[in-house]
């Protein structure tokens, strides 16, 4: 049997630099985010339901949806955004698990769900163990500012969109403190892998 992990953070977190540690050891990486922008790709069901909802306007010139279009109409719209979640979440779950599957039969023995929305989606359950990769505040603030080149109120307005990490780290099973080095990162993830006997 495979051990599914659900690795989860916030904007700004580092959950990317973590999965990037899984991938460096060769443990397969199932990111969502790269998925949800495959499953509304032309010629994809979800693609054509989009438009159905949304309507043609939100085609771009070469035929893909135009994310800033879509964006712009989801974001200020809560039933709009509901919608597309309907539409893409699903399709998500779907193709995750699909892919799951095939690592699971090919022998691997650590499968990483990549979910940024693990617990807001209540896709927890699609893991064996949950991981949060954890910054402060006050961090995550900073970073983001930096990273994105963001005045601090709309990197805190970022921020505060999402579940806050605090309530991430106290839903999670674990949690890598990545407020320190990326050494120390690794190190808490090597130790973890080595409890859950991933690693020897």
């Amino acid at each position: 049997m495979s051990l599914v992990i659900g690795l989860t953070g916030g904007i700004a977190s580092g959950k990317s630099t973590v999965a990037k540690m899984f991938t460096a050891l060769d443990i397969p990486v199932i990111d969502a985010d790269v998925i949800a922008r495959e499953v509304v790709e032309p010629g994809e069901a979800s693609y054509k339901k989009i438009i159905e909802v949304f309507g043609k306007d939100i085609v771009g010139a070469d035929g893909s949806i135009d994310r800033p279009k879509l964006g712009s109409i989801i974001f200020s719209n809560e039933e709009k955004r509901e919608q597309l979640n309907q539409i893409v979440h699903p399709a998500v779950r779907q193709r995750m698990l699909a892919k799951k599957e095939t690592y699971t039969e090919q022998g691997e023995k650590c499968i990483v769900l990549d979910m940024p929305l693990l617990f807001e989606g209540k896709l927890a359950s699609l893991a064996d163990k949950t991981v949060v990769v954890f910054v402060d505040e006050a961090t995550q603030l900073e970073r983001l500012m930096e990273r994105n080149q963001l005045r601090e109120q709309e990197a805190m307005d970022r921020i505060k969109s999402q579940m806050p990490l605090a309530e991430k780290a106290k839903l999670a099973d674990e949690v890598i403190d990545n407020n320190h080095s990326v050494e120390e990162s690794k190190k808490q993830l090597f130790d973890l892998l080595k409890k859950w006997e991933v690693m020897e």
